[in-house]
């Protein structure tokens, strides 16, 4: 039989740990057994815990980051996580998505790809569905805003290059950066991918709107089909 939470000493059980030591003096099962609150007469939310921390395919038994793709239906699967215990893991995911994503975002200057990558590859790398972002700038590349324009399936069947420029026509914006995720975790660019984004530069020349680059967001890194190309930094007064 498990050893039950109160039979634990206090030194040893997650919320009194937390409490006397700080949260980061625990383990990822025991800071994970404080979500789960409560066991199972057979385990301990600690051994919930551990059950779910197995469920971690990835080489670096670490890397947390498996947790925000496991569906209700996969964490309801361990015997001792119902429903609510199920979304209650799912909202904690998505919080911790949330507090890695920018969003103060306005006015900030962008100078190379990596710098708008960092702004939205948190939240655009766990997407199941492609997502395509048009980033909008002043002439002194300066963030306007970023307005999502287009969400499907493996390409962007839904985007049109209207729907891509409206919004920088609406402000009278010099520049713009299209972004957008794979689903997969590869961010090579695809054909679509190199096509769609010569029809919107060959549009927004005759619109006088300068199109900086296409960044494509993996699970861990990303592409810039332009390939870096020094257009950052162009025409910057």
């Amino acid at each position: 039989m498990p050893i039950k939470m109160k039979q634990m000493p206090e030194t040893e059980r997650p919320y009194e740990k937390l409490e006397q030591y700080g949260e980061k003096a625990l383990s990822n099962a025991e800071l994970l057994a404080i979500i789960i609150k409560t066991g199972t007469k057979e385990e301990n939310s600690v051994g919930l815990a551990q059950q779910i921390l197995q469920l971690n395919e990835n080489d670096s038994k670490e890397d947390l980051n498996f947790l925000r793709e496991l569906t209700i239906q996969e964490f309801m699967k361990i015997k001792g996580i119902g429903k609510v215990k199920a979304i209650q893991l799912k909202a904690v995911c998505e919080l911790a998505t949330r507090m890695n994503t920018i969003t103060n975002y306005k006015q900030i200057q962008i100078l190379k790809p990596q710098d708008i990558a960092e702004i939205l590859i948190e939240k655009l790398r766990f997407e199941k569905q492609e997502i395509l972002e048009v980033v909008i700038l002043d002439n002194k590349n300066k963030i306007l805003r970023i307005k999502e324009v287009a969400k499907g399936g493996g390409n962007f069947v839904t985007a049109t290059i209207k729907s891509v420029l409206v919004e920088a026509v609406k402000v009278e914006a010099n520049k713009i950066i299209l972004i957008h995720n794979h689903p997969s975790g590869d961010p090579t660019p695809s054909k679509h991918d190199i096509d769609f984004t010569e029809k919107v530069q060959q549009a927004t020349r005759i619109l006088g709107i300068q199109l900086l680059d296409h960044i494509v967001i993996g699970k861990t890194s990303y592409v810039s089909i332009f390939s870096q190309i020094p257009r950052f930094i162009e025409n910057l007064d």
